[in-house]
């Protein structure tokens, strides 16, 4: 039971290393700030190393995790998450030039949807997933994923 556990915790800690950083990017295109979303990949994984030793797609365990924390926080606080000037320069490099334009209007774009709606976009077209797995990571209907 001992090397389950030690097993099962390096495990973690290898997913940990190696999908940080793609889970703060998601979070960050669902949040638009880069504290709320270290704060969110950080309640996704304290909820998933819990039942870490039973879990078989841990990628889709994680993300479908942050997905509805996300959601759920909106819900229970109603945040309304906005881009804030800060003195500070941010730790994501920014683009240059017409990239900078389509970056700027891409988050502006994101910031006027709904959560859920915004976890849709994220999921189909920044991830890449089908209508059918954007469904099931978000635990709604593939006819909810269309409507968004």
């Amino acid at each position: 039971m001992a090397q389950q556990q030690d097993e099962a915790r390096r495990q973690f800690d290898d997913f940990v290393r190696t999908e940080t950083d793609a889970l703060i990017k998601s979070a960050y295109l669902l949040t638009g700030d880069r504290h709320h979303a270290e704060d969110l990949v950080q309640s996704a994984l304290a909820r998933s190393v819990v039942r870490w030793h039973k879990i078989s797609d841990p990628a889709a365990y994680v993300r479908r995790a942050l997905y509805t924390q996300f959601v759920s926080w909106w819900r229970r606080r109603r945040i309304r998450v906005v881009e804030t000037l800060t003195a500070e320069v941010p730790e994501l490099q920014a683009p240059a030039g017409p990239e900078l334009e389509l970056s700027i209007m891409m988050r502006q774009a994101l910031d006027r949807l709904t959560p859920r709606q915004r976890a849709v976009l994220v999921l189909r077209y920044y991830e890449d997933h089908s209508e059918a797995e954007t469904a099931a990571r978000l635990g709604c209907r593939v006819g909810t994923v269309k409507d968004r």
